[in-house]
């Protein structure tokens, strides 16, 4: 049975507070936890679903948080969340059966394109624009497949919820973060679900870290809800970037 010491546990901790302050916010937050989870010495398939289960508690407390402020109606979101549920277990389900070669070595250069464009694109902030896509066809379209994704790798998964949110949906910055947290968690659940079964998440890490995801997730909120689109930005492109060159220094 695998086994932490208390400093590892707490430095562990302490990564997840980081993590739901910076998912909060931008989304990335697997980019310190999957890490801090594997450096831990923990296996890779038991790290991935002990980090699904504190993300899941980060990106629900977000949703929450931002719903209380009237950014996001999460009643109105159930039938895009039950979606983004079955498309992370889908994903989840066919980690083994799908070819992932070819994707993680497309993902950096998605990523980077996603830190350029909201770092360089003029007039993104927390104003709408017109929409390209009406909910029901995002939902139907953009949604399953984003969830599908996080189900199957996660690495990016908030900037890209993000992206399609601004991009098609028409919402401005802090709009489009709010809404991305509910559909995030909705994935994250269904990909643990899958995880559960083949990963055996360690749950009394995952619900120590769970606590500090809580903590971190609804200071980073309120600093959005805040200062919006001129924390969210820099943050979006700095998280982005930081994992793009992660995942580069992964296949090198």
């Amino acid at each position: 049975m695998f086994e932490l010491s208390l400093d590892l546990v707490l430095m562990l901790v302490a990564a997840a507070f980081a993590a739901g302050f910076v998912d909060a916010i931008a989304g990335g937050g697997g980019l310190i936890t999957v890490p801090a989870l594997m450096l831990a010495g923990i296996p890779p398939a038991q790290a991935l679903a002990t980090n699904k289960v504190q993300g899941a508690f980060g990106a629900a407390t977000a949703a929450i948080s931002y719903a209380r402020r009237g950014l996001v109606d999460l009643r109105a979101q159930k039938g895009a969340a039950a979606v983004a549920f079955a498309g992370g277990l889908a994903g989840a389900l066919c980690v083994a059966a799908i070819p992932t070669d070819l994707l993680r070595y497309l993902l950096p250069v998605l990523l980077i394109a996603i830190a350029v464009f909201f770092a360089l694109k003029p007039g993104l902030n927390d104003l709408d624009r017109a929409r390209r896509l009406s909910p029901g066809l995002f939902t139907a379209s953009v949604v399953p497949l984003i969830a599908f994704y996080d189900g199957l790798l996660g690495p990016g998964t908030g900037a890209f919820l993000m992206l399609g949110f601004v991009m098609l949906a028409g919402y401005g910055i802090l709009k489009a973060t709010a809404h991305t947290k509910l559909l995030n968690f909705a994935s994250n659940l269904g990909g643990l679900v899958a995880f559960a079964a083949v990963g055996k998440p360690l749950w009394l890490l995952g619900a120590a870290m769970a606590v500090a995801q809580i903590a971190g997730a609804t200071l980073g909120a309120r600093l959005a809800m805040r200062i919006g689109a001129r924390i969210i930005k820099p943050l979006l492109v700095a998280t982005s970037t930081l994992l793009a060159l992660r995942l580069i220094w992964q296949m090198l």
